[in-house]
C-alpha cells in the first residue's frame, strides 16, 4: 500500500468523528465569494447541489483545490456541468469544480491524452490515487461557461462519500448575507373534499402583508377540516441580487412545531422528487415555486424533519389558531410569517365535473398502457405520485397526452407503428413534442425497433411524427478553402441542424482525428492548434456532422501552416 493511500484511510477514520471541519477546504477562488445560485436551491427539476460562485462575468480565473488530495474523476460533456473535475480528499469528502473553461497544464494534456485515445470531445475517467495527486491550493483548472451554464461562474460542490451533495457553508466556504429572506406569497390548501378555506375547497392565495419588524402576516383566515400551507420565498446576500434558496423552513401550530424542511444535504436519487415538493401545476402556468409546507404520499424526499401529521393542520369548528412559518438563511437570518385562523364549520358544493371524455386513468402502484390506432403510451409502475387522470387523444400521427401540469417521478414510453409509412420514409421519422404557441417539434431520444419507433419523456403534453430530411450545415468561421493559418491559434467552425439537432461530428486533419470542442450554446466546433497534431504545411480538413435520423454532411477544405 502507497504512502498516499495508507494516510488516506487514517484520515478518513479521524475524520469520520468530526462533522463538517471547519479549516479544512479552503475557498476555490482568490477573490471574495459572491453567489449567483446557492446550495439546495429550487431549479426547473431538480435541487441545486453546490454553490455557484459569480467570476466577475470573466472566464479564465484560476481555481484552486479546497484540499490535498488525489483527482478521482473528469467529466468532459457537451451538456450538464461541461468540464468537471473531481478532487477526493482524505478526509473522505470529495469537491467537485463544474462549467470550467480548461484544467491545468498537467490535467489538460492527461485528458486530452484520453480524448485522443477514445477519439472523443465527450470523455468520462476515473484515475487512481497514484496517478493525479494534488496539493491543497495548487491551481487546477480556470473558470468558464461550458456544458449547460448560463453565464460565467464556478459550480461548487461538496459531496460525502456516498456521493450525497451537502452545502459547502457547513465546511466554512460562506458569502457575506446580511439580509433576512424574502416573503413573495403565501397559500392554504385543503387536504381533502372535506377540508374548506375561506369558502374554498381549493387552493387559496392569502394576503400577505409585510410588517415594519420585517416580519409578514396575513390576514385572519377562516378554515375548516385539515388543511396545509405553502410559501414563495427567497434570500439574499448582501453583494448579488439573484434569488437564492433559503436554508431551512419551520412550521408551527399554535406554538407547537409541524414541519421541518432543511436543505443541509439530498441524495441525487431524490433530487428529481423536487415535483413533489412544489406546487407543480402553478409552477408551470404562473412561473412561481410554491413549496408545500406538508408532505404528500409518495414524497420520498430527505429534506423533511419533525413532520407531525404530515405538516397538515386540523381546523375544529370555534377555534382560534395561529400558524407560523419561519424561514432562515444559512447566517440564521431570519423571517417570519403569522397566520390567524378561525374555525368555521363549512360545506361546499362539490362543481367538479364527473365527466371524463377523453381523460384515462393512469395508476400509481401498476403498470397502465393507452393506445389508439397506431399509438400507445405506456406507464410503468410509479410513474404518476397518485392514480392520475390524463387527456388522452390521437389525431392521425398526434398524440394529445394531457399538458405539463402533472408531476411525474420517471419517463414514459411512447410508441408508434410506422408500417403505413414508405420504406423510403422510414428512416427519416422521429418522435418530437410539438411545444410552445407555435408547436414546434423537438426532437424526443427515438428508437427504432422494426417497424416500432420508441421514446421516453417524463412531460406531459403534445407529441407527433415528425419527418427530418435535411443535413446539418457546416459553416467556417475563421477561415476559408486554401487560406494559411500559420498565426492563428485556433480553427473554428459552426454546425447547425433546424430539426432533429445534432447527434454526432468527426473532424480529421490528413486522415487523423483532431480534437473538435463543441459548444452547443454557441453551436461551434473550435480546435486548438496547440495540440501539435498538424504538423504539415499542406493539410486537408475534412468535417462529417451526422443528425438524430442519420442526415449527414461533409466538409472539406484545404489549409496551410508553418
Amino acid at each position: 500500500m502507497t504512502k498516499f493511500l495508507l494516510l488516506f484511510l487514517i484520515s478518513v477514520s479521524v475524520y469520520a468523528q468530526t462533522e463538517y471541519p471547519q479549516d479544512y477546504f479552503r475557498s476555490p477562488l482568490d477573490i471574495p465569494i459572491v453567489l449567483s445560485g446557492t446550495f439546495g436551491e429550487l431549479r426547473s427539476s431538480h435541487f441545486h447541489s453546490g454553490l455557484d460562485i459569480k467570476t466577475k462575468q470573466q472566464e479564465g480565473l484560476r481555481v484552486y483545490a479546497a484540499g490535498e488530495g488525489y483527482v478521482s474523476r473528469i467529466k468532459i460533456s457537451h451538456f450538464g456541468y461541461g468540464k468537471a473535475l473531481y478532487i477526493t480528499h482524505p478526509n473522505g469528502y470529495t469537491t467537485v469544480y463544474g462549467h470550467l473553461q480548461k484544467l491545468s497544464e498537467r490535467l489538460e494534456r492527461y485528458i486530452k491524452n484520453c480524448q485522443y485515445d477514445k477519439e472523443s470531445f465527450e470523455v468520462e475517467v476515473f484515475p487512481t490515487p497514484d496517478e493525479l495527486p494534488i496539493e491543497k491550493s495548487e491551481i487546477v483548472a480556470y473558470s468558464g461557461n461550458t456544458g449547460g451554464s448560463g453565464g460565467p461562474h464556478l459550480h461548487f460542490e461538496v459531496r460525502d462519500n456516498a456521493e450525497r451533495p451537502l452545502n459547502p457553508m457547513l465546511f466554512g466556504i460562506t458569502a457575506k448575507d446580511s439580509k433576512a429572506p424574502l416573503v413573495l406569497g403565501v397559500y392554504a390548501y385543503p387536504k381533502d373534499d372535506k377540508a374548506v378555506i375561506n369558502g374554498k375547497n381549493e387552493r387559496v392565495p392569502l394576503r400577505l402583508i409585510p410588517k415594519a419588524d420585517g416580519s409578514y402576516s396575513v390576514e385572519n383566515i377562516t378554515a375548516y377540516g385539515r388543511i396545509g400551507f405553502g410559501i414563495v420565498s427567497y434570500d439574499r446576500q448582501d453583494y448579488a441580487p439573484n434569488k437564492n434558496g433559503v436554508s431551512n423552513i419551520q412550521t408551527f401550530f399554535n406554538g407547537i412545531k409541524s414541519l421541518e424542511i432543511d436543505f443541509k444535504r439530498f441524495s441525487f436519487d431524490e433530487s428529481k422528487h423536487i415535483k413533489r415538493l412544489i406546487d407543480y401545476e402553478y409552477f408551470k402556468t404562473k412561473r412561481s415555486r410554491i413549496q408545500k409546507l406538508f408532505v404528500e404520499s409518495n414524497n420520498p424526499l430527505s429534506l423533511y424533519k419533525d413532520d407531525y401529521d404530515k405538516g397538515y393542520v386540523k381546523i375544529e369548528d370555534s377555534t382560534s389558531s395561529v400558524y407560523r412559518i419561519r424561514i432562515r438563511d444559512f447566517e440564521n437570518n431570519e423571517s417570519w410569517v403569522n397566520i390567524p385562523i378561525t374555525g368555521s364549520y363549512q360545506t361546499v358544493q362539490d362543481k367538479r365535473s364527473s365527466e371524463t371524455g377523453n381523460r384515462a386513468l393512469v395508476y400509481s402502484n401498476e403498470n397502465t398502457t393507452l393506445s389508439d390506432k397506431d399509438i400507445s403510451v405506456s406507464f410503468n409502475k410509479n410513474t404518476v405520485y397518485e392514480d392520475t387522470f390524463i387527456d388522452f387523444r390521437v389525431n392521425s400521427d398526434t398524440l394529445f397526452l394531457g399538458e405539463d401540469t402533472i408531476p411525474l417521478q420517471k419517463n414514459f414510453y411512447i410508441n408508434y407503428d410506422i408500417s403505413n409509412y414508405k420504406a423510403e420514409d422510414q428512416d427519416k421519422l422521429f418522435i418530437a413534442r410539438l411545444y410552445g404557441n407555435y408547436k414546434k417539434p423537438y426532437y424526443v431520444y427515438t428508437k427504432r425497433k422494426g417497424n416500432i419507433l420508441s421514446a421516453g419523456s417524463n412531460v406531459l403534453g403534445t407529441y407527433a411524427l415528425a419527418t427530418d430530411t435535411e443535413p446539418p450545415t457546416i459553416t467556417p468561421i475563421n477561415f476559408t478553402d486554401k487560406k494559411w493559418l500559420s498565426k492563428y491559434r485556433y480553427l473554428k467552425v459552426k454546425i447547425d441542424d433546424d430539426l432533429s439537432g445534432i447527434s454526432k461530428y468527426r473532424a480529421t486533419v490528413n486522415g487523423q482525428w483532431i480534437l473538435m470542442e463543441y459548444d452547443y450554446k454557441t453551436k461551434t466546433l473550435v480546435h486548438d492548434f496547440n495540440d501539435n497534431i498538424v504538423k504539415s504545411t499542406k493539410n486537408e480538413l475534412k468535417i462529417i456532422v451526422t443528425d438524430n435520423v442519420g442526415n449527414s454532411s461533409t466538409f472539406e477544405a484545404t489549409f496551410f501552416r508553418k
